[in-house]
């Protein structure tokens, strides 16, 4: 089952696709990481988030490898650091993506934090690349409420496709307000490390318990409830063939009502306005 997320125009892309941080970074893992890219894709993840970032710039290089001859099934996001996101800058910066991609568009380009750049120089960057065919939506990551409203204050804010955010079972502070903000303009949220970090969250008795209704692991029920709402995507990293296809098959588990207050009992979600967590 290949499901699906619409961005705010009604286009529908993968919900579940693969995240790159911390690959590129090894010359002796590029062919694992390659061929692990490559059954993500076979077995339906084919959306892949990376960005300039990421091994500075050999994610987006390995990733070239293994898409090639196969780049028209693929939906790719990548991400300009906040200090490339000048109007001269971010154009340059997608340039150099696109030639460390191998590509002549990328499908979803993000600024990947708030930085000192004007946001409104920036966005009207992102709708330069957008009209000149470098790029077919923007967007951004880390960015709470207020800055999220900021940025749909501008002229062409609006076109804004969505916000990448941690999110997880332990990481659960957006849904206070940030979810709901971005559930009412229509726009999902990407979900990154959805498994969490340094193996803690995968620990969680809750996990463990509902993993076993399902025959399932605990990161593959960790990924179906980043996905349960329907209008997130979610981009777990993987390096093996067995945690790939671990990770392909987590987009078949639907979580129920038992499962959903059983993980929330464990790891409740926000009482009031917190900090947005980032990695």
């Amino acid at each position: 089952m290949t499901r699906t997320v619409r961005l705010p125009d009604g286009l529908e892309v993968p919900a579940l696709g693969q995240g790159t941080w911390h690959m590129g970074e090894s010359g002796r893992l590029k062919q694992q990481e390659i061929a692990a890219l490559k059954l993500g894709i076979e077995l339906g993840m084919t959306l892949i988030d990376t960005a300039e970032m990421y091994g500075n710039g050999g994610a987006e290089a390995m990733i070239a490898e293994a898409i090639a001859g196969r780049r028209d099934e693929l939906f790719l996001v990548s991400k300009v650091y906040p200090h490339n996101a000048s109007r001269t800058g971010a154009p340059a910066a997608c340039e150099r993506s696109l030639k460390r991609l191998h590509t002549d568009r990328i499908d979803l380009y993000l600024l990947h934090w708030p930085g000192s750049h004007p946001l409104a120089e920036t966005v009207d960057a992102f709708e330069a690349l957008k009209a000149a065919g470098k790029i077919r939506y923007w967007g951004v990551s880390n960015f709470d409420t207020a800055e999220m409203k900021q940025v749909l204050s501008l002229p062409n804010g609006a076109a804004c496709a969505t916000d990448q955010v941690l999110y997880n079972p332990d990481t659960r502070g957006i849904e206070f307000d940030l979810l709901p903000w971005c559930a009412h303009q229509r726009m999902p949220i990407m979900a990154y490390s959805p498994v969490g970090q340094g193996g803690r969250l995968l620990r969680s008795k809750a996990l463990a318990s509902v993993a076993k209704r399902h025959d399932a692991t605990p990161a593959q029920i960790a990924i179906a409830w980043s996905l349960r709402s329907g209008a997130a995507i979610s981009i777990p990293k993987a390096t093996n063939p067995a945690h790939v296809r671990e990770n392909a098959a987590a987009g078949d588990i639907m979580l129920t009502a038992q499962d959903l207050a059983e993980i929330d009992a464990a790891h409740p979600p926000p009482r009031n306005k917190q900090g947005l967590d980032v990695l």
